[in-house]
């Protein structure tokens, strides 16, 4: 009997829809699958490699020979090899020994599509099938409701390797122990969604998951892939949505891994201009391959097919769409028309887009995204790139700037805190306080703050108000919701001892609150993304360092006002204009004792009177903290 027996999955139709970059379900035909053939058990490999003269899988059922098991190439031209190999089961371990036409090179590559990686620093594929029974059915069936534009949306977001340790083991938790002690945490802090920084598997710790090689695989450091689907499942069931960051922007030189695959440039662009990435030292994909666009859209469809994810945060979109972004004078040729823009990038963004929302409506794309490019949340009908939401990083920017002034100075400044509302409609924006925030000399988000220590937490309490009443959808990095003193560090736990201190605990109740009071009032969500959702009633106070603003849900007799005082001095009998007779029934101070606050401020509801004031016939004096934020919602 044969070493390898022929035998395929692909249809001459599924050939043909990866030539044309069309097939967006390449995992159920490529890698290894466990399967039976004339009743002999073993497994089917298919691997694509073009340029290859050979293609042998080695492992250790073969003790690693490569002329034990040679792979057929497929006559129709498609570069694709495959072929059957008896006794090869789950578990087993392998790679492709790979001998290229060009110039004889050799190479020993993981599988682009393994479902299972070894533990890192091994670098082979394992051979893997897994018969989870997904429990989430209810979630499934409903998260349409939880992941629409129009609710709540309110993100953790989590570096699985260092979100806690068991320091007297020296390891991170697993899947199973996440799936326990994480999912708890998150119901305790109210959050809607997790998103959680790259699973998928990769080869160096320091990357933080950001070089990916294992694109169809979660990391084997916490556990198998029905562990992982666990922990998905065990969020779900308590109806916490899963945000994935995925990464195709770049991957890594690392032998084993995608680059040079078949002894040619077949992943990457040829063109080091557009083929190469200075800013991270990794190859770019070629967006303009048919072959490579259906490898990257099936692999944004396998997580959301294979592990139930509720959404995918693309990674560092704006390096994908300009042909110059980190290059300088002569390291980058305009496209066809004269621009800077990347055409096939945006191409396939579109399609990306188009194919995740045509399959799984109910789900979310979130561009991390950090230039002004347009449009880049509208539909591709539109002449959008199609993406459900974007990072606000120039909210981002400009408050964390603001924020770290002393406040005496602030009110030379306040423009930079008010200029987020003159393009905050353009796009569907999330405001994100991410890991980026917290790392390389930039000091945690306390760290920021000035002042003495009081101050320090009173600005933390600002600025998390400020954040969960401002339209757009939100994202805390882990640590920032209970005041993490220390910058990220990838290597460690974070501070959980830091809960034992009244100020620490103060901030963690105070996302508590404003995740329960976020999801509780639709006029912080329903139009959220709409400018009929937010009215400013002064933005101009510079001298007092205070903004006032109103926020509206559908039902606009059910707004919210907020007030905010940048400065530590008390603003008592502080007038506000506001909508309509009535009275202002008082809902949250961000100064209150149980969150670290002075607990001084007289925080009442209060009657609404016939005065004109802000270009309203109606106001109402207002006590405002130092430091300070209050809400209150209108009734008549």
């Amino acid at each position: 009997m044969p070493k390898v027996l022929s035998y395929s999955r692909f249809t001459e139709f599924d050939i043909n829809l990866f030539k044309a970059g069309k097939h967006y379900r390449l995992y159920d035909k490529f890698g290894a699958h466990i399967t039976t053939l004339d009743g002999i058990a073993g497994t089917y490999f298919a691997v694509w490699a073009p340029s290859a003269k050979s293609v042998s899988v080695i492992g250790d059922f073969n003790y690693w020979n490569k002329e034990e098991h040679k792979l057929n190439v497929r006559w129709d031209e498609s570069g694709i090899w495959e072929g059957f190999i008896p006794g090869a089961g789950k578990g087993s371990i392998y790679k492709y020994f790979i001998e290229s036409h060009h110039n004889n090179i050799t190479t020993e590559k993981a599988d682009p599509y393994a479902r299972r990686c070894e533990h890192p620093p091994k670098t082979a594929s394992i051979v893997w099938a897994d018969t989870y029974k997904w429990k989430d059915a209810s979630w499934m069936k409903k998260r349409k409701e939880y992941n629409a534009i129009d609710a709540p949306f309110s993100v953790y977001e989590v570096h699985l390797g260092s979100w806690k340790k068991r320091v007297e083991e020296n390891r991170s938790l697993s899947y199973v122990e996440l799936a326990d002690e994480l999912v708890s945490y998150v119901i305790e802090m109210e959050f809607t969604h997790v998103e959680l920084m790259p699973v998928m598997e990769y080869p160096y710790d320091p990357s933080w998951g950001y070089q990916l090689t294992g694109y169809f695989a979660p990391t084997s450091r916490f556990g198998y892939p029905e562990e992982f689907k666990l922990f998905v499942d065990t969020l779900h069931q308590n109806n916490i949505g899963v945000i994935l960051d995925w990464v195709p922007s770049h991957f890594p030189e690392d032998a084993h891994g995608l680059g040079f695959f078949d002894g040619t440039c077949l992943y990457e662009h040829p063109d080091k201009k557009k083929g190469y990435h200075p800013d991270w030292k990794s190859l770019i994909f070629n967006y303009g391959r048919n072959e490579v666009k259906s490898f990257l859209i099936s692999n944004a469809i396998f997580w959301l097919d294979q592990y139930h994810a509720d959404g995918l945060r693309v990674d560092a979109v704006a390096s994908m769409l300009f042909l110059d972004y980190s290059r300088k004078e002569g390291e980058w040729e305009p496209n066809i028309h004269g621009g800077r823009e990347n055409l096939d990038a945006i191409a396939f963004i579109k399609e990306l887009n188009e194919e995740v929302y045509a399959s799984f409506p109910d789900v979310q794309t979130i561009a991390e995204e950090s230039t002004s490019f347009p449009m880049v949340s509208k539909p591709t009908y539109l002449g959008g790139l199609g993406f459900g939401m974007k990072w606000m990083m120039g909210w981002m920017h400009d408050t964390l700037q603001y924020m770290a002034k002393e406040p005496i100075y602030r009110k030379h400044h306040q423009n930079d805190l008010t200029f987020s509302m003159t393009y905050a409609f353009t796009e569907n924006f999330m405001l994100p306080l991410s890991h980026d925030e917290a790392v390389y000399g930039k000091k945690s988000l306390i760290g920021r703050m000035p002042g003495d220590e009081w101050q320090q937490f009173a600005n933390l309490r600002l600025l998390y108000t400020y954040m969960f009443t401002h339209p757009g959808t939100n994202l805390l990095f882990m640590g920032a919701e209970f005041g993490q003193r220390e910058e990220w560090n990838f290597q460690q736990s974070l501070d959980w001892h830091l809960l034992q201190y009244d100020y620490h605990k103060g901030i963690k109740k105070l996302i508590i609150d404003l995740n329960i009071l976020y999801k509780q009032y639709p006029a912080l969500y329903q139009k959220q993304f709409s400018v009929s959702g937010f009215e400013w009633i002064n933005y101009d106070d510079h001298n007092n360092s205070v903004i006032t603003y109103i926020r509206k849900g559908n039902d606009e007799e059910k707004g919210l006002i907020i007030a905010c005082n940048f400065t530590p001095i008390p603003r008592a009998n502080y007038r506000i204009g506001v909508p309509f007779k009535g009275k202002l029934i008082a809902l949250f101070n961000s100064d209150e004792e149980k969150y670290g606050g002075s607990g001084g401020s007289d925080f009442q509801d209060i009657e609404i009177e016939t005065q004109q004031w802000n270009n309203r016939s109606f106001s109402a004096e207002i006590s405002i903290p130092p430091l300070g934020a209050v809400i209150f919602k209108t009734q008549k």
